[in-house]
């Protein structure tokens, strides 16, 4: 016995062993759906548990390609509305308008599903369309909390500002209203519990298996890409790949067969950032520039090449700011990765750095789980439940201003990469994050919300 459904041009097909149903699950991310990593896993973890999943959301940034090429997946695309003029509370009624609008559409056009799967934040318009549209079809309606999307808006709002008392009512509303709720820290599942009497259960953020430490060669084969585009990587006086026994980037050598990472190098600090003002990315840079002047004083640091990743609206403002700084010693590059070249990229480097605050406190950056996921210290904003990630000296550092930051910095790298000492802490960070690595994504799931779809 078999039924279908039409999605995208695509056939869903449900198959029937044993007299049971194969299971349709629309996930919904008001937002890109290439940047929203821990719904993209969900659909997979979806998908490999032998359901039919339907995405819907916008389409930016591509996709993991493990969720582009899979069978039992289907993208609808959301197509966003372009309206910059008038009053911000006016843009903002005409976004949510046509949110609510092409959200509801495409729900009952895509046709029915046995379980809903929605982001929040954001709450408006999301929340309510979605619940209608399970009210109406009779599906299960599950939430994913990754924050509030009132902390967000009372970032650039007064706390009792109309809209955000708004957005509180609604996620509180339908919080209550859904059938199961999933949350991200332990935190805000207390959190939820004793503000809306909310029942969550936790799934903490685990990094899939494409992060994970890699040998030696294989950063060199990354250098040797990345030197293709960003000269900072070559090695000097040799072209990016050279034709002959020896080739050579800035961080690595290949004498026949035998690859060796160069005494010489210099450190390599890593850090993504969505440039928003809940990530101050004046805190890395004074930091950098602490390092640089340190560097004209001793002559125990390397030089320092900072590569940051990510897109957001505050990435042109910054870079006009780097533009000014005279830095002879400290360098920034700042590209934007394919998915698949991202978890290299953490991998290769010496030291991660996070600058995410969260609005709520409530919620961990997923920045840090991939970072840890790789094998690669952090240091990390510090705030109120970062204790359940990072703790601080045994797997990271955390820092609460740019005096701080420096000065893990510039003892992370002083005699790199021969001070003893150093190397050994390093190693015993390394070996904490073995343990860390030991959960992955996949398992987590299948062992905390795989049941709600069940």
């Amino acid at each position: 016995m078999k039924t279908s459904l039409v999605v995208n041009k695509k056939i869903f097909v449900r198959i029937m062993p044993d007299g049971l149903s194969k299971k349709i699950v629309k996930v919904v991310v008001l937002g890109d759906i290439g940047r929203s990593p821990r719904m993209q896993y969900h659909v997979l973890s979806l998908a490999s548990s032998g359901h039919k999943v339907n995405v819907i959301g916008y389409c930016d940034t591509q996709p993991l390609a493990e969720l582009s090429g899979n069978n039992d997946v289907v993208v609808t695309e959301l197509k966003p509305v372009l309206f910059n003029k008038g009053p911000k509370i006016l843009q903002y009624a005409v976004k949510a308008i046509w949110q609510a609008l092409s959200l509801l559409i495409t729900l009952f056009v895509t046709g029915k599903c046995d379980y809903l799967l929605c982001q929040n934040p954001p709450a408006i318009p999301t929340l309510p369309v979605c619940r209608f549209y399970c009210l109406v079809t009779r599906t299960r309606f599950i939430i994913d909390w990754h924050n509030y999307a009132y902390s967000i808006m009372a970032l650039s709002m007064h706390p009792k500002h109309p809209l955000v008392k708004i957005s509180m009512f609604i996620e509180r509303f339908f919080g209550q209203s859904s059938d199961h709720n999933l949350c991200v820290t332990n935190a805000m599942k207390e959190d939820l519990l004793q503000q809306w009497n909310i029942v969550s259960k936790v799934l903490y953020d685990r990094p899939p298996k494409i992060f994970h430490p890699i040998a030696i060669e294989d950063k060199h084969m990354w250098f040797v890409k990345i030197s293709q585009q960003y000269p900072e990587f070559r090695t000097v006086g040799l072209p990016p790949v050279e034709q002959t026994e020896v080739t050579a980037t800035a961080f690595t050598q290949s004498i026949g067969n035998r690859v060796t990472l160069r005494k010489d190098r210099p450190g390599l600090l890593f850090s993504s950032t969505s440039w928003t003002p809940d990530e101050d990315f004046t805190v890395l840079m004074d930091a950098l520039q602490v390092y640089e002047t340190t560097y004209n004083l001793s002559k125990k640091l390397p030089k320092l090449l900072c590569v940051i990743t990510g897109k957001g609206p505050l990435k042109e403002f910054y870079m006009q700011q780097l533009s000014r700084k005279q830095w002879q010693h400290v360098k920034v590059v700042t590209p934007w990765l394919e998915a698949c070249d991202y978890p290299k990229m953490v991998a290769s480097a010496d030291l991660g750095v996070c600058l995410h605050t969260s609005s709520s406190g409530l919620d961990l950056p997923m920045k840090v789980v991939d970072m840890f996921g790789a094998g690669l210290p952090v240091c990390a904003f510090d705030f109120k439940c970062l204790h359940e990630l990072v703790e601080d000296g045994v797997n990271g550092y955390t820092f609460s201003n740019s005096d701080e930051l420096s000065k893990q910095i510039v003892r992370w790298f002083e005699d790199f990469p021969s001070n003893e000492k150093q190397n050994r802490i390093c190693e015993e960070m390394k070996n904490e994050l073995d343990k860390f690595q030991k959960s992955r994504w996949e398992d987590n799931w299948n062992l905390r919300a795989k049941e709600f779809f069940e």
